[in-house]
């Protein structure tokens, strides 16, 4: 497993803080739209979307990431729209829970909504397309999660071509990184993301997967953005509901390549795998030992053994 040297292991959130040198985050995914990439707009309605983030926490989820646009090209959503849609899921789940929250937009002025509804962070999926934003998220010392993409904010970026993927991405966010820090964001409030299937197509995608580490090198917590997606499908030949599988492969490969929050749908699925990581790795007890640890080995679970 590759331990990147991270410039900044503990990471301070409003309400609580993350060793990312000895824990893995996992990010549960929540869409205010209608017309979103997995759910089809299930947590479109204000209910839906507070209860599907308070489910994510009970579920084991560090972090929810609430956005009111969806990355795929379309037409422009007024900033007063879109902060309608993600101010007061934010608030709710701020009143009920601690967990990490971030605002998923690229726009100052919805960022700037965000965090006074108590967002923690700002994942920009544009790398800062609009700079503005890096004044806001400076301004008010939270996160940003800086993302790998070329497209100019919800337009098509045709045939996407790299040299060498790896490395054009692991560049385009080092020098993203310098403009956050210049900007006068601190190195502990930045996190990467390599942005898996954003302008890239499948080939380009399964290439940062599998060299996860030379993006989780530059010294920053870095997040894998895997689940669902349309390169897992076109390896495995699968429709969406049916990738849960690809999705738990593809976020272990980054997490063993230095991944240090990944961004999911299926909670219960994502915090078993993250679980398993960590008490592999020796960052975490197993929830109990029995097995061979006695005279006689017991059944796994003697009290399912039992109620037969």
């Amino acid at each position: 497993m590759f331990m990147p040297e991270l410039k900044v292991p503990v990471h301070h959130f409003s309400r609580r803080s993350i060793n990312f040198a000895r824990e893995i985050a996992v990010m549960a995914v929540i869409n205010r739209t209608p017309d979103s990439f997995y759910d089809a707009g299930s947590t479109f309605g204000l209910d839906a979307a507070v209860s599907s983030a308070l489910q994510a926490v009970q579920a084991g989820a560090h972090w929810v990431d609430i956005g009111g646009v969806p990355f795929s090209p379309g037409p422009e959503l007024p900033w007063q729209e879109e902060a309608e849609r993600i101010v007061p899921v934010i608030r709710a789940v701020r009143e009920h829970s601690d967990v990490v929250i971030s605002a998923d937009t690229f726009l100052p002025e919805v960022a700037q909504a965000a965090i006074d509804a108590g967002a923690d962070a700002i994942n920009d999926t544009t790398g800062l397309a609009y700079p503005q934003l890096a004044e806001v998220v400076a301004r008010n010392n939270v996160h940003l999660v800086l993302t790998h993409s070329l497209a100019k904010p919800r337009t098509i970026y045709p045939h996407p071509h790299y040299q060498d993927v790896v490395a054009e991405v692991r560049d385009y966010l080092e020098q993203k990184v310098q403009l956050a820090l210049d900007a006068g964001i601190d190195a502990s409030k930045i996190i990467i993301d390599p942005g898996h299937d954003l302008n890239k197509n499948t080939r380009h995608t399964l290439d940062i997967t599998a060299n996860f580490e030379a993006i989780a090198a530059l010294g920053y917590p870095a997040l894998a953005a895997v689940s669902n997606k349309d390169f897992i499908g076109e390896t495995l030949d699968l429709p969406k509901p049916e990738r849960l599988v690809g999705s738990m492969v593809a976020a272990t490969m980054c997490i063993m390549g230095g991944a240090r929050i990944i961004r999911m749908h299926n909670i219960v699925e994502s915090v078993q795998t993250v679980r398993l990581i960590e008490a592999a790795q020796g960052w975490r007890d197993p929830a109990y030992q029995i097995h061979n640890m006695g005279e006689v080995n017991p059944p796994a679970h003697p009290e399912r053994e039992t109620s037969r």
